[in-house]
């Protein structure tokens, strides 16, 4: 199986990818820097490049996507812009322009958050773009062509993360990314379509 691996870089990203190797899957790594295939997720132009680079597949994942965290009180449009750009669109759009390279019984695996379920402070503009991303999932699952699967992971802190961001998860308890990658193979190699697996 040829995966296509958006945020390969990243810390979700790498587990997900050593696990697809482990299991002899052949992957194709992709982000802003040090991967196979340089993307934007942000540039409708780079998505385009990036698949005509990268030829057909049958998965794609995306483990990456920039949202913007701040008080509600001082949020302007222009920050709010930022997720809706980064995170929401980004990742639509890799759905929208990559279904004529995946192959038949092909799935999209995108990736939401806990905080659209379990809303922490500062983080309003992030969980709007993940129920967003959520919402758009289970509603393209039912117009998939081509037998082609979409799913979405919720993964919650990361314990890579933790002592980074513990502060503003308050009585949260972390994973590791190695479970959260277990989700993302779960949508891969899995037969469901139009789920969001949380990972808590």
């Amino acid at each position: 199986m040829r995966v296509l691996v958006v945020g390969a870089t990243g810390t979700i990203g790498k587990a997900i990818v050593s696990k697809l190797e482990q299991e002899k899957h052949t992957v194709i790594t992709a982000s802003r820097k040090g991967s196979d295939v340089v993307i934007d997720m942000t540039s409708v132009t780079s998505i385009q490049a990036m698949y005509e680079q990268v030829g057909k597949i049958d998965a794609l994942v995306v483990a990456a996507g920039s949202a913007y965290f701040g008080p509600l009180a001082t949020m302007t449009p222009e920050n709010n812009e930022q997720s809706i750009e980064g995170k929401l669109k980004g990742q639509m759009n890799l759905v929208l322009l990559g279904l004529e390279h995946l192959n038949d019984g092909g799935s999209f695996t995108l990736v939401t958050g806990i905080m659209m379920d379990d809303p922490i402070k500062q983080g309003a503009s992030a969980a709007m773009v993940n129920g967003g991303i959520r919402a758009f999932v289970k509603s393209a699952a039912i117009e998939m062509p081509r037998s082609i699967r979409i799913n979405s992971v919720s993964p919650n802190v990361l314990q890579e993360s933790w002592d980074k961001y513990a502060a503003f998860f308050v009585g949260f308890n972390p994973v590791p990314a190695e479970k959260v990658a277990q989700a993302f193979v779960k949508s891969i190699l899995g037969g469901q379509t139009g789920q969001n697996y949380e990972v808590y």
